[in-house]
């Protein structure tokens, strides 16, 4: 089974990424799910997005977890039963998970492709990458803004937050760093959050952790 990477942050948050390779019948071995799961898997017309589903529960039974040990509130947030944290992301043939025994989490992977540039100003001002050497540190840059802020609406999950206005992420350097600062400022509360990213494969993943 292709568990592509796993990253430890200190002793208490872990994440997992998947690369899905294995047929759809593969997947469905060695793991049970809900009857709602069932449901759910049976509805989905799209090939890979049901592997994907599968892969993410094959992430769950790394850490110790069972499809049971998940549940949804009303925003459609993940929650697990033992208290623990959780958020899930999907992206093409790529899926992940972070957990955290006691802070909230929220993780996210993109494709990095030229569409962001298409969506940009709607979650962030442009401005702020002017400096930007080329065309394709842009599409890098862009696509991890989209995914630090993607991550942290997961953690949040409040109708009305707004990616552009709510939601801040500290500049950064793609030669430099790996990591910057997240900030919500919404309805006069203020939270803020470590975001962390890596790229791989064309792909790019951003995680975001809780302070």
């Amino acid at each position: 089974m292709p568990l592509y990477k796993t990253i430890t942050e200190g002793s208490h948050v872990k994440i997992l990424i998947w690369k899905v390779e294995e047929t759809e019948d593969q997947l469905r071995e060695g793991i049970a799910l809900t009857e709602n799961s069932v449901n759910r898997l049976k509805s989905m017309k799209s090939e890979i997005h049901r592997k994907g589903y599968l892969s993410i529960r094959h992430l769950f039974a790394t850490v110790g977890l069972v499809d049971h040990d998940l549940y949804y509130d009303e925003a459609g947030k993940p929650h697990l039963t033992n208290g623990k944290y959780i958020s899930i992301t999907h992206s093409h043939e790529f899926t992940g998970i972070i957990v955290s025994d006691n802070v909230e989490v929220g993780v996210d992977i993109e494709m990095q492709r030229e569409k962001i540039l298409r969506i940009a100003s709607k979650y962030t001002p442009l401005e702020e990458y002017k400096t930007v050497a080329n065309y394709d540190a842009l599409i890098r840059k862009l696509t991890i803004v989209w995914g630090a802020k993607e991550s942290l609406y997961k953690i949040y999950s409040q109708h009305g937050l707004s990616f552009l206005h709510h939601i801040d992420i500290t500049d950064f350097s793609l030669s430099d760093d790996s990591e910057t600062k997240g900030n919500i400022l919404y309805k006069g509360k203020s939270s803020e959050y470590t975001i962390k990213f890596l790229e791989f494969e064309g792909f790019t993943c951003v995680y975001a952790i809780k302070i």
